[in-house]
């Protein structure tokens, strides 16, 4: 439970049982300020190096880019940028910002911010998770891993201060949704260069966003207020956003109970039924493209050895997660890339046969690689984020009783977890992939050699062809042959095993209106506001 939240009740529970407090005037408008719950701690809000949904859900309200996500599955939208044009070979995108779009201090948002800040993001010292985000761009990928040093033959150009120019390696259909991503934000590097490391802080923080930074308690509280600069400030009906922290969804979903919060994380699965039936209005449900999965250390024995890594995937009932411990409306996963990223012909549920349950075969392979009945294999820890139990207390025990081996469970802070993960400093570990555009490519380019969310730490030449080989395909039935080649040799070699869909359930005050969020837990908050009726 936050301190806030403590703190909350505690002076609740000391006001005199006789007071009461006064009601407010029947017509006095409501006050326009938002409580959401936080669950997991931002480790960044610098765009360059957020790599959480939790740290975007901030950033998205204190800066934009040239375009931004749209609700609805629409294509993304005028931001930084008031129009476009696009050359006839479809390589060239002219942006042409707006003359009144203002960064919190008062200073003009011009083409030069954009190039200086992806300058820094493709710089190899900046090390930025998302940087392959912009590898579409020309020689953007040889200047990231430094075999190339001049930026200037980099594919982005600002001729004037309102004009700005992309140049892409090859035609990209889905280029607008790669630029609406969050390291394409922008930051102010005047700022960042007075504050270097701390520009991030309240008093310090310049966005060109409808919000500005104002308060950040660790482990407390984040509040953002309407900033008067945005171009667009009169369509921004919020006046503040507070982001609460909360350490998981029971005290989230009691506080929502005691109307110290609007919108929470999730739903403790234990509480979704009695939502159902008794506060229908106050229950929202969605689903997402996000595969929840576990990664296999392939630099780690056993796990190694990939009839080890099937072998694990064997022994897990997926079915049994979702319907008995998840209960959330997630789906099993028997492959990596959600329906929504798929081609539109692509309804196969399996790729490969190691993701049925199938403990006999598991069992097989375990000893055939040197572990009958689970005797002499080693004691491994699986680790995840604050949200993976129960879940990985359930495997724990499948793996227990089917292949007879022992795993401990840890449990780590998210942002943790994930430096764990990219560092290689885990065994066999819990985490999510959540597409940063929809777009299968985003996701199958995470376990390249290269890349940093290549948790697996696995490399195969085959694999980094295809996905290649996709990337640089204009035709759509060819690209999606590609990658579906990719995807089945990945889970052919088992660097990880896909465990389900998710979805999300959460609570939201009937009062909260204009909510929108997409399958990539992207918030909107342009419109929303909070009226009562």
């Amino acid at each position: 439970m936050s301190k806030l939240f403590c703190a909350c009740l505690g002076l609740f529970a000391a006001l005199p049982s006789g007071c009461k407090r006064a009601d407010p005037a029947p017509d006095a408008p409501i006050p326009q300020v938002l409580r959401i719950s936080q669950r997991n701690e931002p480790a960044d809000l610098d765009p360059a190096r957020a790599s959480l949904p939790d740290e975007l859900f901030i950033i998205r309200a204190l800066s934009e880019g040239l375009v931004a996500p749209s609700p609805d599955n629409a294509p993304p939208s005028p931001a930084a940028a008031e129009r476009w044009e696009i050359s006839p070979d479809q390589c060239t995108y002219t942006f042409h910002l707006r003359r009144n779009a203002r960064w919190s201090n008062g200073e003009p948002v011009t083409a030069a911010d954009f190039l200086e800040s992806y300058r820094r993001v493709l710089t190899p010292a900046t090390a930025a998770p998302k940087a392959p985000l912009f590898f579409m761009v020309k020689n953007a990928r040889a200047f990231a891993t430094g075999e190339l040093r001049d930026f200037t033959a980099v594919g982005f150009h600002a001729p004037d201060p309102y004009t700005f120019v992309v140049r892409l390696e090859h035609p990209s259909p889905r280029f607008l949704a790669y630029a609406a991503s969050g390291p394409w934000i922008p930051v102010n590097g005047r700022t960042v260069a007075r504050f270097d490391r701390t520009w991030t802080r309240p008093g310090h923080y310049v966005g060109n966003g409808a919000f500005t930074l104002t308060e950040w308690q660790p482990h407390q509280r984040i509040v953002v207020r309407k900033n008067p600069a945005y171009h667009d400030a009169a369509r921004i009906r919020l006046d503040e956003i507070q982001f609460l922290a909360f350490d998981n969804g029971d005290a989230e979903e009691r506080a929502f109970r005691a109307g110290q919060l609007d919108v929470t994380m999730a739903v403790p699965h234990t509480k979704l039924e009695s939502y159902r039936r008794a506060h229908p209005a106050e229950l929202h449900h969605a689903p997402l493209a996000e595969t929840r999965y576990l990664t296999f250390n392939t630099t780690r024995p056993p796990l190694d050895d990939v009839r080890v890594r099937r072998a694990l995937s064997l022994a897990i009932d997926r079915d049994q997660l979702v319907q008995r411990v998840l209960q959330g409306g997630q789906a099993p996963a028997f492959r990596l890339v959600p329906a929504a990223l798929r081609a539109p012909d692509d309804s196969a549920v399996y790729l490969d046969s190691a993701f049925r349950t199938d403990p006999a075969a598991a069992r097989r392979l375990l000893a055939a690689a040197g572990f009958p009945a689970g005797r002499g294999f080693p004691r491994l820890e699986l680790t995840s984020w604050t949200i993976g139990a129960p879940l990985t207390e359930v495997i724990q025990a499948r793996w227990k009783k089917e292949l007879g081996i022992d795993v401990t469970l840890v449990t780590r802070e998210a942002r943790v977890h994930v430096a764990a993960l990219r560092d290689g400093h885990y065994d066999i570990g819990f985490i999510t992939a959540i597409p940063d555009v929809a777009d299968q490519a985003n996701l199958l380019d995470d376990f390249t050699t290269s890349s940093p969310g290549n948790y697996p730490h696995w490399n195969d030449a085959r694999y980094d062809a295809l996905v290649a080989q996709a990337a640089c395909t204009p035709d759509p039935t060819l690209q999606a042959s590609y990658q579906r080649e990719a995807e089945t040799r990945l889970l052919e070699a088992g660097p990880l095993a896909p465990l389900y869909f998710n979805a999300t359930n959460w609570l939201m005050n009937p009062k909260v209106r204009g909510w929108h969020q997409d399958a990539f837990w992207t918030r909107f908050y342009q419109d929303v506001y909070l009226h009562e009726d």
